[in-house]
Formats: structure tokens, C-alpha cells, sequence
């Protein structure tokens, strides 16, 4: 009876360890499913956070597959100490039938303690001290001029589900209202034009590799926990099978009021400094690389 009461005790506890595969993870790579939201898997380099695919500080970056409905949706490198994301990654594929919007974003569980493998709505109660809360923009926002800023916006996510799922503030970073309802939505309208119209796979069906990311200010804070970011950037990679080439392109600008500086854009022509190389002559990863690379070296440039 001693031995059978001892394995109902270990069975009981291991029932209440998390899943093998976890939301939040060491490395994207740890999940299939969530590498497939990287141009072959390969994920950027930022010097000092993510190196070769690991986290150089794994007690302030964190790798999140996000999982909503016992889906993989889209992955997001976040920022415990700012408490907002490096770059949430994602692949277009369309958009179909526009959903409601929540009243309510939702968290990551598993950023302060939670065992829970998806993300969820805030557990009263429950401090959460490695990440943004609704709190912070609701009641703090409007002081400060920002509302809730998608990276992965709801406009380029497939179905309700999908768009759904974009609405977590790991996903989210404080905007400047008039930057992010100005020339930041207005170019995320041009670009998914663009995708839908250019970034289309052999059966002719749409298919890009999106970057979004935040560079974020010395210390202009939301509620003296939420970094407010001085610039936003997003880079895309896709195939044109009309073409038979690669395309990619990024776009950056200052989260700034309207009257401040556009959105800026950037191809491989201005990286190679006008020469004539097109996609078409690079691999994939090598288009995807040299855009990233460009767009990180002018947010180095501004990091204190």
C-alpha cells in the first residue's frame, strides 16, 4: 500500500507540471510549429539579445510561441525589464472575414508564475511584475497620448481566430495614438496590399515572412513600468511566382505626433547602394538578412 500510495502521490504531481511543449520557451527552435513562422526557420540576430537562434539574457528575453485555441499563431521575443517586445514574427496568408475587437487584451500566463500553455485574460489577484497589464494603458494612456499598438496587426491576420489572438499586450507596445491611427496605419494599409497582390506562393495563394519589432526610449515609461518605444520597424520577405524572384523591403519610423517625420522605407537597392542585384539572385535567407541588417544597424544607432 506504501508503494501505491507513492506512485498516486508522484502521478498527482506530475499531472499538475506544465506541458512539455511550453508557451514560453528557451529557444523558438524548441517548437516546430513556431519556427514556421521564420523564413526557414532562421531568426534574426540582435547583437546582445538574440544571437544564432539563443537568448544572450534569458532573465529578460523571452521566446513566446504564441498559443491561443490550442493553436500556434505567431512568436514574440519579449522584454521582462520594459515590459513590451522586441519583434513579434508571423506569416501572412491572406485575410478573410473582419472579427470583433476584444474590450479586454490578454497576457502571458507563464511570464509571472502562471503554469498555463496559452495566453489569457488577467487573474484577479495576480501581480504581474515581468509585463504590461490593461491598467497601464487604460487608465494611464490618455495622460501620456498612446493606446495599445499591435505589432502583428489584426489587419493581417487571417481569420477571426487568428485576428482574435494578435489582442495580448505581449504583443502590443504603447504608440503614440496619431502615429499609430497616422502614417504607421497607413503604411501597415499599403503593405498588406502589397502582400496580397505580390507575395504570392506556386498555387497563387498569398504568403509573406513579417518582422515587427520596437526599439525602445531611455526612460519615457507608461505608469512607470511601460517603456514607451522611440521607434517602430518591420521588415517582409516573400516569393512572387508571377515574378520568380524574391521581394523583401523594410519600413521604419520615429513614434512621434503627426507633424514629426513619415514612415520611411527601404529595398535592396538602397542596401546595395544602387547596384542591380535583385532578390532573384539572393537566397531567401540572404534577402531576409540584408534587410534586417539594414533596418538593425539604424536602431542600434539610437540605442543609448
Amino acid at each position: 500500500m506504501g508503494v501505491l500510495n507513492h506512485l498516486s502521490t508522484l502521478l498527482l504531481l506530475l499531472s499538475l507540471l506544465p506541458p512539455a511543449l511550453s508557451h514560453v520557451v528557451e529557444r523558438f527552435s524548441d517548437v516546430t510549429d513556431c519556427e514556421t513562422f521564420f523564413l526557414e526557420g532562421t531568426t534574426p540576430n540582435l547583437p546582445g539579445i538574440l544571437v544564432g537562434g539563443k537568448v544572450q539574457d534569458q532573465n529578460r528575453y523571452k521566446p513566446i510561441c504564441q498559443k491561443y485555441k490550442k493553436t500556434y499563431m505567431f512568436a514574440t521575443l519579449y522584454d521582462t525589464t520594459n515590459m513590451i517586445p522586441v519583434f513579434s514574427a508571423y506569416t501572412f496568408t491572406g485575410v478573410g472575414p473582419s472579427g470583433t475587437r476584444p474590450d479586454t487584451w490578454m497576457i502571458e500566463p507563464q511570464l509571472d508564475g502562471g503554469i498555463e500553455p496559452v495566453m489569457g485574460l488577467e487573474k484577479q489577484g495576480v501581480i504581474y511584475t515581468h509585463q504590461a497589464v490593461n491598467q497601464d494603458y487604460d487608465e494611464y494612456g490618455k495622460d501620456k497620448k498612446v493606446n495599445k499598438g499591435h505589432l502583428f496587426p489584426k489587419s493581417f491576420a487571417h481569420q477571426p481566430v487568428n485576428q482574435d489572438s494578435t489582442f495580448t499586450l505581449t504583443n502590443a507596445v504603447p504608440q503614440l495614438k496619431t502615429f499609430n491611427e497616422g502614417s504607421w496605419g497607413k503604411m501597415e494599409c499599403t503593405v498588406r496590399k502589397i502582400l496580397l497582390k505580390q507575395c504570392l506562393d506556386n498555387n497563387g495563394q498569398p504568403k509573406a515572412y513579417v518582422l515587427t519589432g520596437a526599439v525602445p526610449s531611455v526612460n519615457n515609461k507608461l505608469n512607470n513600468r511601460v517603456n514607451i518605444p522611440d521607434l517602430l520597424w518591420t521588415a517582409y520577405c516573400c516569393y512572387n511566382s508571377k515574378k520568380k524572384e524574391w521581394m523583401a523591403k523594410a519600413h521604419w519610423g520615429d513614434t512621434v505626433p503627426e507633424f514629426g517625420p513619415v514612415v520611411t522605407q527601404t529595398t535592396l537597392k538602397h542596401i546595395y547602394h544602387g547596384d542591380t542585384i535583385t532578390c532573384s539572385e539572393c537566397n531567401s535567407i540572404t534577402v531576409t538578412i540584408e534587410i534586417l541588417l539594414y533596418v538593425l544597424n539604424v536602431i542600434l544607432s539610437l540605442l543609448p
